[in-house]
């Protein structure tokens, strides 16, 4: 009789093999006339362009909206979106929001207790200085 292994099937884990970028598009709304979107306009003129050519995997979409403030809103695979305003701002401050969103992957902020987070569990188990025969307390 002989024994046969047991297939194992992969479990994807980002950053580790392909890497996939977790945003998927980028909503630029602003204001043609508003001057909280005066950098915004100066993003879209000059950055936006050479921006979307270095990330053709994300998609940008522009849409003006008259009389609000200037917003970036992202979209992830995972189905969340962030959305950061950015009144009053100037190029490179947007510049800087727009690469946070594009490496965002659109979770929420979680505090992080442990310093180590694995998804397998220890093999050892728990250490405690009680066990063992060790140093009397």
């Amino acid at each position: 009789m002989t024994i046969r292994a047991l297939e194992k099937v992969s479990v994807g884990q980002n950053g580790i093999g392909a890497f996939i970028l977790q945003c998927k598009k980028i909503d630029v709304h602003y204001c043609d006339y508003s001057g909280s979107s005066r950098g915004m306009n100066a993003f879209v003129k000059s950055q936006l362009s050479k921006f979307a050519a270095s990330h053709p995997q994300i998609e940008f979409a522009l849409s003006p909206r008259p009389r609000k403030h200037p917003v970036l809103i992202g979209h992830y695979i995972n189905g969340k979106q962030k959305s950061i305003c950015v009144k009053n701002m100037d190029s490179l401050q947007i510049l800087k929001k727009v690469e946070l969103l594009r490496d965002a992957s659109g979770e929420k902020v979680k505090r992080v207790n442990k310093t180590v987070t694995s998804i397998n569990d220890s093999v050892r188990g728990v250490w405690s200085p009680y066990h063992g025969s060790g140093m009397p307390v």
